[in-house]
C-alpha cells in the first residue's frame, strides 16, 4: 500500500532502529510519565514522512503497560539528533496506535 502524503504508514513490527530510537528519547519519556521504566522496550510503529521522519511507537514499559512515542527524526544533514515530541500514557498491548 503506498504512503499517503502527510499521513502515517500502516504499522510495522519494531525493528533494531525503532528501538535505538527509543532508547535515546527514554529519559525523556520516563520525565513526562514521572517514572522510570525496567522495560523499554519497542513493539511497533508508524512513520510519517515531513522534514526527517516522524515515528509513532508503541512502547512495552513493564507488565500490561505500554507508551505512545512520537520521535521526530531530522533529515540526516540537519545533524541534529531525534526529539521526542509527545508521548500518551496507560495504553495497553491492543491499543492502536494513532497520529497524536
Amino acid at each position: 500500500m503506498p504512503m499517503m502524503c502527510g499521513g502515517t504508514s500502516e504499522s510495522k513490527p519494531a525493528t533494531d532502529e525503532v528501538q535505538q530510537i527509543c532508547n535515546k528519547v527514554k529519559p525523556k519519556a520516563e520525565e513526562h510519565a514521572a517514572k522510570t521504566f525496567a522495560v523499554f522496550a519497542a513493539k511497533e510503529f508508524k512513520t510519517q514522512v515531513v522534514a526527517g521522519t516522524n515515528y509513532f511507537i508503541k512502547v512495552h514499559v513493564g507488565g500490561d503497560e505500554y507508551l505512545h512515542l512520537c520521535v521526530h527524526q531530522p533529515l540526516p544533514h540537519e545533524n541534529k539528533p531525534v526529539s521526542l515530541h509527545s508521548v500518551q500514557t496507560n495504553k495497553t498491548q491492543h491499543d492502536e496506535i494513532v497520529y497524536f
